[in-house]
């Protein structure tokens, strides 16, 4: 009979996810993995197989925990126009808080990975797409009840929201401060 497992492999892929996040898929090593979840290199590949099993379940947890914030302030009640600027206003304030600014950790993996990674970036894909189409039903919510012009195309303005969120995320890792993220907030708010 083999020996119990020693660790929770539900919270190792959480810090596993925040290794990731902090060093990037290539800066990470599996003697990183093994020290932040406090297991042995046997446990790891046991477990998980692979250092890029792990990334992926990483990935997809950061889609699950993290991605899904932007979408649930973009569902609540009140105007349309409200609630997209406080989620982009949410999301550089969340980067401009923490003290390593790392990002939006699909903006990374897709900066990182997109070329050479085609199933990290197939998780990323499907997260931006589903970003975007919320941006979309929120821009068709807006027409619908007459805060944005009926005339603009939906599908175009949720690509442009998704771009600017991704901007922002990015933007806020080098910012000195939160002047440019407002402008560009206030611009894209405004635009609609």
């Amino acid at each position: 009979m083999g020996r119990p497992k020693q660790f929770d492999p539900d919270t190792a892929v959480e810090q596993a996810m925040e290794v990731f996040w902090r060093k990037g898929y290539a800066g990470t090593t599996p003697q990183d993995l093994v020290d932040a979840l406090g297991i042995g290199k046997g446990s790891l590949y046991n477990t998980f197989g692979s250092k890029h099993a792990l990334f992926e379940q990483a990935l997809r947890r950061y889609r699950d925990s993290q991605a899904v914030i932007l979408l649930e302030m973009l569902e609540e009640p009140g105007p349309v126009k409200a609630r997209l600027r406080k989620a982009l206003e949410f999301l550089a304030e969340l980067d401009l808080a923490a003290p390593d600014r790392r990002g939006c950790l699909a903006v990374n993996v897709a900066a990182e990975l997109a070329r050479t990674d085609e199933t990290a970036a197939e998780l990323v894909r499907r997260m931006f797409d589903r970003t975007e189409d919320a941006f979309r039903a929120l821009i068709e919510e807006g027409q619908r009840t007459g805060e944005i012009s009926p005339g603009r195309d939906p599908v175009a303005l949720g690509s442009l929201l998704l771009n600017t969120a991704m901007g922002l995320r990015l933007m806020a890792r080098i910012a000195e401060g939160s002047d440019r993220l407002v402008r560009v907030i206030d611009a894209t708010v405004d635009s609609l």
